[in-house]
Parts: C-alpha cells; sequence; structure tokens
C-alpha cells in the first residue's frame, strides 16, 4: 500500500498481565496505554500480500508484541513474496528488539502459496490472525474468506473499491460481530496518541458544536512500473495497481482515505451526500491506466456541517497531508494537535510517542489475548465509502448521496481473475460517465 511514513519512535517493553484486558477500552476512550501486548499465547500470522505495505506490517506485527509468528504467506507474484519472505527473516535475524520480544519467521515452503487463491491457503494454514496487504480491489472477497473461517484480521485501507464491496464488508463485519472477531484497520491514526488526545478533547467540547472542516492529501506523484513485454494486461494492471480503479479505487480512495476517516471520527458519522470534481491534468498517458490526478469535494454532514476534501498526486505543487475543524468556540488544526479557543492548548510530538504503524498490531493482539477484542470493521468501511462518494460524483459531475453509494451496482471487479486480456475501461468524463 500507499502510505506517508510513520513516527520511527522507539517501542518500550512493559504489558503486564493485569493491562492487557484494559487496552481495547483505553483505545476506545481515547486514552491508548503505551505498551507492548504481553502474554504467552503465540500469535501466528498469515501474510496475503507480500509488497511494500505487507512486508512493511508483517515487520510491525514483529515489533508490536512478545511470542508473534509468521508462518504463512501468499501473493499473486513470486518475485513479492520471495523479496518479502527473505526481508523479514532478515528482520528477525538482526532485528534486537524482534529478537527481545521472542517474535520469529518460520515460513516452510509449503506455507508460501501463489496465485490468485493465495489468500485462501494462508487462511487455512494453521493460522490465527491474517494480515490482509493486497491491493483493495481483493479486500471484500479475502475479508469475507478470513471471517467465514473465523480468522482474527488487520486489513490495510481502504477496504474496498466500490459500493457492491462494501456491501460484501459490512455483511463480514455482522458475520464478525457473532463469532467475536477481533479486526484491526491500517487506520493507524486512530492508534496515534496525538490524534487520540486532540480528537478526545474535541469529544469533550473543547471547540464547541463543529460547525465547518478541512481535509487534504496533496503530493507529488508516485511509482510507475513500465510494462514488459511479456506482461499480460492482468499482470501489467496489478503491478501498477495504484492507476486503476478496480484494484485502487483511485487516489482518493486508496490514500485520502486516512483524511476522511479522520473527519468522519471526529463528526461521531459519516457524510450523507458529496458534490465533487477532479481530472487528469498531468498523467494522462496510457500507462496511467484510468484514475484522475486531483479531486476536489464538498462533503455534507448530518446538520448542514460541510467539509472540504483535496487530494492531488502532481509533481511540483505545494504538499499537504492534514485535517483542520472549525467550532462554535474555536477552531483546530487536527494534524498538529493544536486547538485555538476558549483554552488555547498544543500538544506537540513527545519523545516517546509509539509508532502507530506498530500500535495498531500491538492493539489488535492485545485485544485478542485479552478476549475482549477491538473490531474496526465497520468504520473503515464507512471511511472508504465516504471516498468511494466523493469520486463518484468526481467521476459523473452530479451529486451522490450516501445511499446512492451503498447501493451502487457499479461492480468494477473482472469477471474472471486471470493472466489474460483486460482492456482498461475508459477514463471518468464528468457530464458523460454515468451515475451508475
Amino acid at each position: 500500500m500507499v502510505d506517508e511514513p510513520g513516527n520511527q519512535a522507539t517501542r518500550r517493553d512493559f504489558l503486564k498481565a493485569t493491562a492487557v484486558a484494559g487496552t481495547a477500552t483505553a483505545a476506545n476512550l481515547g486514552l491508548l496505554a503505551n505498551v507492548h501486548a504481553g502474554g504467552s499465547d503465540a500469535i501466528r500470522i498469515g501474510l496475503i500480500g507480500c509488497g511494500g505495505r505487507g512486508t512493511g506490517a508483517a515487520d510491525n506485527a514483529l515489533h508490536a508484541a512478545k511470542n508473534v509468528k509468521i508462518v504463512a504467506m501468499g501473493d499473486v507474484f513470486p518475485d513479492h513474496l520471495q523479496g518479502c519472505r527473505s526481508r523479514l527473516k532478515s528482520i528477525a535475524a538482526s532485528d534486537d528488539t524482534v529478537k527481545g520480544l521472542g517474535n520469529s519467521v518460520d515460513v516452510a515452503d509449503d506455507h508460501c502459496f501463489i496465485g490468485f487463491d493465495a489468500y485462501e491457503k494462508v487462511i487455512h494454514a494453521d493460522v490465527d490472525y491474517v494480515i490482509l496487504a493486497t491491493p483493495p480491489g481483493f479486500r471484500p472477497m479475502m475479508l469475507q474468506a478470513a471471517v467465514a473461517a473465523g480468522k482474527n484480521i488487520f486489513t490495510e485501507k481502504p477496504v474496498a473499491v466500490d459500493g457492491p464491496g462494501i456491501r460484501k464488508v459490512l455483511a463480514a463485519y455482522e458475520e464478525s460481530k457473532k463469532k467475536n472477531l477481533a479486526i484491526a484497520a491500517g487506520t493507524q491514526r486512530r492508534h496515534q496518541a496525538g490524534y487520540l488526545e486532540t480528537i478526545a478533547k474535541l469529544h469533550d467540547g473543547a471547540i464547541g458544536d463543529i460547525t465547518a472542516g478541512r481535509c487534504y492529501w496533496n503530493q507529488g506523484s508516485l511509482w510507475m512500473k513500465p510494462r514488459k513485454p511479456e506482461w499480460s494486461d492482468m499482470e501489467w494492471q496489478v503491478r501498477n495497481w495504484l492507476y486503476f480503479t478496480w484494484l485502487s479505487g483511485d487516489h482518493i480512495c486508496e490514500q485520502h482515505v486516512h483524511n476522511l476517516d479522520v473527519i468522519n471520527w471526529i463528526m461521531g458519522k459519516h457524510p450523507v451526500a458529496a458534490v465533487g470534481m477532479g481530472g487528469r491534468q498531468v498523467r494522462t498517458a496510457p500507462e496511467y491506466g484510468n484514475i484522475f490526478d486531483h479531486f476536489a469535494i464538498d462533503y455534507e454532514y448530518p446538520g448542514g456541517v460541510h467539509v472540504m476534501s483535496f487530494s492531488r498526486q502532481i509533481d511540483g505543487c505545494q504538499g499537504n497531508v492534514s485535517e483542520a475543524v472549525v467550532g462554535t468556540k474555536g477552531t483546530c488544526n487536527v494534524s498538529s494537535y493544536s486547538i485555538k479557543g476558549e483554552t488555547n492548548w498544543r500538544r506537540g510530538r513527545k519523545p516517546d510517542d509509539v509508532d502507530p504503524y506498530v500500535q495498531e498490531h500491538t492493539d489488535l493482539i492485545a485485544s485478542i489475548r485479552s478476549g475482549k477484542p477491538i473490531n474496526e470493521l465497520k468504520n473503515v468501511a464507512e471511511s472508504t465509502l465516504t471516498a468511494i462518494l466523493g469520486r463518484m460524483s468526481a467521476y459523473t459531475g452530479k451529486e451522490v448521496r450516501w445511499d446512492q453509494a451503498l447501493n451502487s451496482k457499479d461492480e468494477t471487479m473482472p469477471a474472471k481473475l486471470e493472466w489474460a486480456s483486460l482492456p482498461v475501461p475508459p477514463v471518468p468524463v464528468p457530464g458523460r460517465t454515468p451515475l451508475v
């Protein structure tokens, strides 16, 4: 997955048995402890998706708690799996924190799986915790399969790329509650001390009622892998998944979902409608698939509150990755942990702040071991649909209501997953592309 760098603060070993059960509750209250999950019961992890984000997520899990073992891996590409396996083995052998926690990477050859069905083999390979880090288009079917098998889950964001996918995820969420499964999502700001403290103050009324907001993910362009003659259409697209809506959901979904998730978290609800625009100003060549390179969305929340959302991937422009809100009694720059109002407050970043990419695994593992599982799947599904809602409006040039996005019939996943011909859908044109 594509993501911004995490805060690489040093971890501390300390969770005692009496503290384990309180971790999930503390997270819900915005009072998350800086902890390693304790306990002697082994956590056996299967990794599904062995690219950069999958490798990173597995590395994070190895740093998150004691007695963690990575025992199975799956990817559609052998080179991804081999590179990831080698990298994780090197980390386990050389990293003092990982060794001190007693963690290991013990992936036998017969627990390495390749192909579009590799995820099913990992899920059923004697694991109790799966990491889902493939391109987002595959996420709904993998979530459904993992929940059906009764596995605890760490899922990267976003969790779908279209309305039909979101409906599958919400159904999986309802099933996961019945099975008492633990599910954490890669919306790591919800596990980041500064965000937790800041948003707790907003929920306590530090700036009164929220009346407006804004959020940004504006940056330069990302990687692109030139097509090789031996690659089929499918392989070319999956290797360059960022640039195809069926795989990434476009960058408003794949990347800007982080900021939209923060806004939903602050508001305590999702938007009711969106009006947006966007297009391809710079990335117009065929190698950039069928996605846009910029979006501007006006989200309407209940009570007539409007939030402006901007996302862009164009070189040479000013960058901005942030969230801010306005209230009846002040303002808050959420991403810099500062409030101006009746009482000014600024937290700042602290030397002992924990890397939230690690903390989210710590919290998930602690909740598993405590028997009080956290479940973030509905939150991330709603934040994902918030991004899809804005994209649908920008693609069509129409206002889109929440229920229209949720009940959309626009299923983007190809009918067959095979290494074969796969035409690229046309680039959407506002005013011409229909709302389905």
